[in-house]
């Protein structure tokens, strides 16, 4: 069956043409990483064999180190200018004043880059942004921020007054079943101290690069 393509609207066309917009073309391959990695020459997986495996596995390492945390600092830069739907700051902004409260108040790498990547999913992933987060830096930080992670939204409740019409004391206070924890109040102090109060527009933005080189550390392994 013959598909007749709709013309593109000018501005589209426009914004297609920008290098960094560019689709790739048929026969383009994307450029390695390092110019002396080598392709696996071959279009389907089903015809990889174990040379082509170990030549993928020979050159992942290296890829990952460098692109995990280029990636992740990526996915979050994405929303730097993206509209608020109500907050006085957007999501970014709210991350990196997270981040930049933790760094004033003298906190090590781990935390700071955990609170810069908090609600890195809050937008995509709004349901479940505390878990998208911790496993996204599970294998790089402390079961304590993992499980900060894991519980904050849970936490944040007992603040959003109103919220939602909901008045039911155990959603409000769920909490309280972990009051016990040995990271209950480090999760309780994230919260109070550097969550719900980093949507403060009177406050100068902070540049993300100062945190740039921690990301790299958390995730290399040698965070101070």
């Amino acid at each position: 069956m013959h598909v007749t393509m709709k013309p593109l609207h000018t501005e589209k066309i426009g914004i297609m043409n920008n290098k960094k917009n560019q689709v790739r073309k048929a026969g383009d391959w994307s450029p390695l990483l390092k110019s002396d990695w080598k392709y696996v020459e071959k279009f389907n997986l089903d015809e990889f064999r174990e040379p082509d495996w170990a030549l993928l596995n020979s050159q992942r390492a290296e890829y990952l180190a460098e692109q995990i945390p280029e990636q992740v600092l990526a996915l979050l830069k994405a929303s730097k200018d993206v509209p608020s739907f109500g907050y006085a700051i957007n999501n970014y902004e709210h991350c990196v004043q997270t981040a930049a409260l933790l760094h004033q108040d003298n906190h090590d790498e781990e935390a700071i880059v955990t609170g810069l990547l908090h609600d890195v999913g809050f937008v995509v992933c709004p349901e479940n942004h505390g878990r998208f987060a911790a496993d996204l830096l599970r294998p790089y930080i402390s079961e304590k921020n993992v499980w900060m992670l894991e519980h904050h939204e849970i936490f944040q409740r007992i603040h959003l007054h109103e919220f939602s019409n909901k008045s039911d004391p155990n959603w409000i206070n769920e909490r309280d079943r972990w009051r016990d924890h040995p990271f209950f109040e480090w999760t309780a102090d994230f919260i109070e101290k550097y969550d719900i109060v980093a949507v403060n527009p009177n406050l100068a933005g902070t540049p993300i690069e100062i945190f740039e080189p921690m990301v790299q550390r958390v995730f290399s392994g040698t965070s101070k």
